[in-house]
């Protein structure tokens, strides 16, 4: 049986390249998470890219660690990380192996699987609301740091994985600074959303915290 074209695996081919060309076209595309409880589908609504080292809001900034080894590639793969002791996020690998950018999820709409999203996100008042943020959107689909590393290009049976969806027209596409991003980064506008869509996240400017975590 031949997939619908909404139902099409990404490539490989789409990851590698450059992380601002990348970001704002995965806005409507379709994320998968396949658990032994059944899938759970998002349309990516909201994202933010980050560029390595030459990005100082990136966790790569200052190189290559144990942490952000998965940032460096292949392309294709997922970054998870843990953030403030508290909550996942889940990043997609881009551009060339053994430089480091990624895309951060930051928000969309649980298009299936509504029933096992809101299992995990109870506190969530309406459904615009399990996915809206990127620890929702981890919390959501389930996304610990056991998946960091997947290969979201594997096909159906992995974990993770990435369709075509409907990419959502260059017209609707906004872009600001990131969330939550201080020092130099701060000013970046490479947070990407979907115009008018009820799932994007508030945008909040950065706060300093007196404990560790950050991008």
């Amino acid at each position: 049986m031949i997939a619908a074209p909404d139902r099409m695996p990404i490539t490989r081919d789409f990851f590698a390249r450059p992380v601002l060309e990348v970001a704002p076209e995965l806005l409507g595309r379709t994320l998968v998470r396949t658990t032994p409880d059944g899938p759970i589908e998002v349309r990516i609504t909201e994202v933010e890219a980050y560029a390595g080292e030459a990005d100082p809001g990136s966790h790569a900034y200052r190189g290559r660690t144990e942490r952000n080894a998965s940032m460096f590639g292949p392309p294709g793969h997922a970054y998870v990380y843990f953030i403030y002791g508290m909550w996942f996020s889940l990043n997609l690998v881009c551009g060339e192996e053994g430089t480091a950018s990624g895309v951060l999820l930051r928000a969309g709409e649980v298009i299936r699987g509504q029933e096992l999203a809101r299992e995990r996100r109870p506190k969530a008042r309406k459904d615009r609301e399990l996915a809206q943020g990127p620890a929702r959107l981890a919390t959501a689909l389930s996304v610990d740091r056991g998946l960091n590393g997947t290969d979201v290009c594997a096909g159906p049976d992995a974990p993770l994985s990435v369709l075509t969806g409907h990419p959502v027209h260059p017209d609707r596409i906004r872009n600001g600074p990131r969330t939550g991003v201080g020092g130099e980064g701060a000013t970046h506008p490479w947070r990407f959303w979907a115009d008018g869509d009820p799932t994007v996240s508030p945008y909040r400017a950065h706060v300093p915290r007196n404990r560790g975590g950050g991008r």
